[in-house]
């Protein structure tokens, strides 16, 4: 069974190559994986804060998406419940649910995302240009090309 499984990963390894980290609104994103790497089927990639933060409410209209706490810990709110997801755990948000985290603890935390199909994984690089929040209505176009809308504000913000 190890080896059956071992099998798809090497190929994974020899055709999704990770760029170099995007400095993003505060935090640091890896992606490792995108969506032509993948015939479309998924993106992933990684977020790292240096203290408590997430992003505003949002909804992916044509992904679903699934985090896994690597550091730290973090509130998801997912369709309005409320959850604490520890380090080694994971959440996971369907398509079309009003959703966000925020990472909690000052020392902050990593997540893995994976959104499938893929696509959204593009939206950092697209929009790292942008500061906040005066450029919020260019976020909001970048946003909406990657198939995310924003819908309200970050959790701490409340």
């Amino acid at each position: 069974m190890k080896s059956y499984f071992a099998l798809p990963l090497l190929a994974l390894a020899a055709t999704a190559h990770a760029h170099e980290p995007i400095e993003w609104q505060g935090s640091e994103v890896q992606v490792i994986l995108e969506k032509d790497d993948s015939n479309g089927e998924m993106g992933m990639f990684t977020v790292r804060f240096s203290g408590p933060g997430g992003p505003p409410r949002h909804v992916h209209a044509d992904a679903g998406e699934a985090l896994l706490v690597l550091e730290g810990e973090a509130e998801f709110l997912n369709d309005g419940d409320r959850i604490i997801v520890k380090e080694g755990e994971a959440a996971y948000v369907p398509k079309g649910a009003e959703h966000t985290f925020r990472v909690l603890g000052e020392s902050g935390g990593k997540l893995l995302v994976v959104v499938a199909p893929g696509g959204f994984e593009g939206f950092f690089d697209a929009s790292k240009h942008v500061k906040m929040p005066e450029g919020m209505d260019e976020m909001k176009k970048i946003s909406e090309s990657f198939g995310q809308t924003f819908t309200g504000p970050p959790l701490e913000a409340e």
